[in-house]
C-alpha cells in the first residue's frame, strides 16, 4: 500500500477514535463493545475510497473525515449483525472473537444499532463547509445504500439463498446489494462533497464503484476457498459450510478469476480522463489482496 493510502488509514483511525463514545461514559459496556468492534483492525477500504475519491476531486481531507467515518460505522454495524447466531453465526472477525462472543448477543445487537444511529448523526453534523443540501444528499445516499434496497436487502437475499442454486445473474444481484451498495456509497459520498461536479465525472466514478464492489465480492469468494483462517481473520470456508452460493461454486474457480480480471479492467477504464491514482491503486489492491 502506498504511503498516501497508509496516511489515510492512520487518519481514519484517529477520526474513529474521536467520534466513538468513550468507554468511560454510560452505558459503559455498550460503548466498550462499540469501540471493540470498530477499532479492532480491518482494511478500512470504504473510508479509503472516500479519501481517494475526494483527493481526485480536489476536496480537502477535513471535509471527508465525517463521511469516511460514517461509512465505516455502517460497515462495522453490518459485520456485528452478520456474525450473530441468527445470521452467519461466526466466532471470528478481523482475527478476534466476534462482538457477541466477546460480550454477549444482546450487547452485540445494541452495539450495531448504536453504530448505525451514530453514522447518521455524524453526517447531519458534518463539516461546516458542506451545505445543508450536500448533507441531505449524503444522508439520502447512505440511508438508501444501508437499507432494504441496498445492504440489508442483500443480506436478506443472502440468507434466503442458503442451500439453493442461484444463477450467476441472481448471485450478482445479491452482491450488488449486499457488498456493492456500501462500496458505491463510499465513492458517491465523497463526490457529493465536491462543488459543481460534472455529471460525466459523477457517472464515471459511479461505474468504477459498481465494478469495484462486485470485484471485491468475487475475490472474497475466491479467498474463502484459497486462503486460510489466520490470513483471512475470519473462518475460512464459512460460506461453503453454510451452503451459501459463491462465484466459484456457480461458475467454477477459473471463470471466477476471469470475471475478477474483467471487472478490474472495467473499473480502471471507467476512470479514463480522471486524475485518480489512489482509486486505481485501490482497484489493484482489491484484485490482489490476500484477506
Amino acid at each position: 500500500m502506498s504511503p498516501a493510502l497508509q496516511n489515510y488509514q492512520a487518519r481514519i483511525e484517529f477520526v474513529l477514535q474521536g467520534v466513538l463514545p468513550s468507554a468511560e461514559i454510560l452505558p459503559m459496556r455498550l460503548h466498550e463493545a462499540m469501540r471493540y468492534s470498530v477499532l479492532n483492525g480491518g482494511k478500512r477500504m470504504r473510508p479509503l475510497l472516500v479519501y481517494a475519491t475526494g483527493e481526485a476531486l480536489g476536496v480537502a481531507p477535513e471535509a471527508l473525515d465525517i463521511p469516511a467515518a460514517a461509512i465505516e460505522l455502517i460497515h462495522v454495524y453490518s459485520l456485528i449483525h452478520d456474525d450473530l447466531p441468527a445470521m452467519d453465526d461466526d466466532v471470528l472477525r478481523r482475527g478476534k472473537p466476534t462482538c457477541h462472543c466477546a460480550y454477549d448477543e444482546a450487547t452485540a445487537i445494541l452495539a450495531g444499532d448504536a453504530l448505525q444511529a451514530l453514522a447518521f448523526q455524524l453526517i447531519a453534523q458534518a463539516h461546516e463547509h458542506l451545505s445543508t443540501e450536500q448533507r441531505l444528499r449524503m444522508l439520502q445516499q447512505l440511508s438508501f445504500a444501508a437499507g432494504s434496497r441496498g445492504m440489508i436487502g442483500g443480506q436478506a437475499i443472502d440468507l434466503a439463498a442458503v442451500g439453493k442454486q442461484l444463477t450467476e445473474l441472481e448471485l450478482e444481484q445479491m452482491h450488488i446489494h449486499k457488498t456493492g451498495a456500501l462500496i458505491r456509497s463510499s465513492v458517491l459520498l465523497a463526490a457529493y462533497t465536491a462543488d459543481d461536479l460534472p455529471e460525466k465525472q459523477l457517472n464515471q466514478l459511479d461505474h468504477y464503484a459498481k465494478c469495484l464492489g462486485l470485484a471485491f465480492q468475487v475475490q472474497d469468494d475466491i479467498l474463502d476457498i484459497e486462503s486460510d483462517t489466520q490470513t483471512l481473520g475470519k473462518t475460512r470456508g464459512a460460506d461453503a459450510a453454510a451452503g451459501k452460493p459463491t462465484y466459484p461454486s456457480i461458475i467454477g474457480m477459473s471463470a471466477a478469476k476471469r470475471k475478477l480480471d474483467e471487472l478490474y479492467l472495467e473499473a480502471v477504464a471507467a476512470l479514463e480522463g480522471l486524475n485518480a491514482p489512489l482509486l486505481l491503486e485501490i482497484a489493484e489492491f482489491t484484485v490482489k489482496r490476500v484477506r
